[in-house]
């Protein structure tokens, strides 16, 4: 138990910007890359809040291209923009640098350039019209799936490539768990198999393969492997690939 309450306060902590402190103790056995199982579970909880307040807000009589704005809007405050912050970052240094180190200079300034703006609104633009053409009910269910799909792509980045920096959070967690890594994938694959039916399973689960060989594929090339960025912009890409299919 003390390991579950340990992993469950690093990955709801690093995934999201939600208060952990209720679940941590000075004696836990923390570890950041043990805790990859849990990332689908955090992803299809933001996602099933995400779900429900479009669905809460379709049911008000509000349209669906602005219920799902606010819902759209809901996860970008629960996870801090993260994964979009790492998306800006890596469309800057892939689109303006001329080399693997100045890209991932480029990726490690704080300030968001021409390239970072335009994905960031490619990618809101997708996620909210896919999810405005979604009824209530099916979003409530495809929500979950998406975060839980697009956080296990994040992982098989981690698994597949080696660091491209030698420091920072990603470069620490190039280990990863066997255990750890099974789990993440069957809980991803579960949330999809559980809450959705086969026709519209199956096609998810591939597209969210896809996205993460794509994005594997694409990393190696650019920077020569995986960054925090990285990860971020992987997340990001299998989500909005996620609701397009479903939509």
């Amino acid at each position: 138990m003390g390991r579950l309450r340990a992993d469950l306060v690093c990955g709801i902590g690093l995934l999201t910007r939600l208060p952990v402190g209720g679940l941590a103790r000075d004696d836990l056995p923390y570890s950041m890359t043990r805790s990859i199982w849990c990332w689908p579970l955090v992803g299809a909880g933001v996602g099933a809040c995400g779900g429900l307040l479009y669905a809460g807000l379709l049911w008000m009589g509000i349209a669906p291209l602005p219920a799902a704005g606010w819902s759209v809007g809901m996860l970008l405050l629960a996870c801090g923009g993260l994964h979009e912050d790492g998306l800006a970052d890596m469309a800057d240094g892939c689109g303006g640098g001329q080399d693997r180190a100045r890209k991932l200079e480029i990726m490690r300034d704080s300030r968001v350039g021409s390239y970072g703006v335009m994905a960031l609104v490619i990618a809101l633009l997708v996620r909210v019209t896919a999810l405005a053409a979604m009824p209530g009910a099916v979003a409530v269910m495809a929500m979950p799936v998406a975060g839980a799909l697009a956080r296990a792509s994040m992982v098989v980045v981690l698994w597949r490539l080696p660091p491209a920096r030698g420091d920072g959070l990603a470069s620490s967690m190039a280990r990863l768990p066997g255990q750890a890594l099974a789990a993440c994938m069957v809980l991803a694959a579960a949330s999809a198999v559980v809450l959705l039916p086969p026709a519209r399973a199956v096609p998810a689960c591939a597209v969210a393969i896809m996205a993460a060989l794509v994005m594997c594929r694409f990393a190696r090339r650019q920077v020569g492997g995986q960054t925090g960025d990285v990860l971020g912009a992987t997340e990001v890409v299998t989500e909005c690939a996620i609701l397009a299919a479903l939509s």
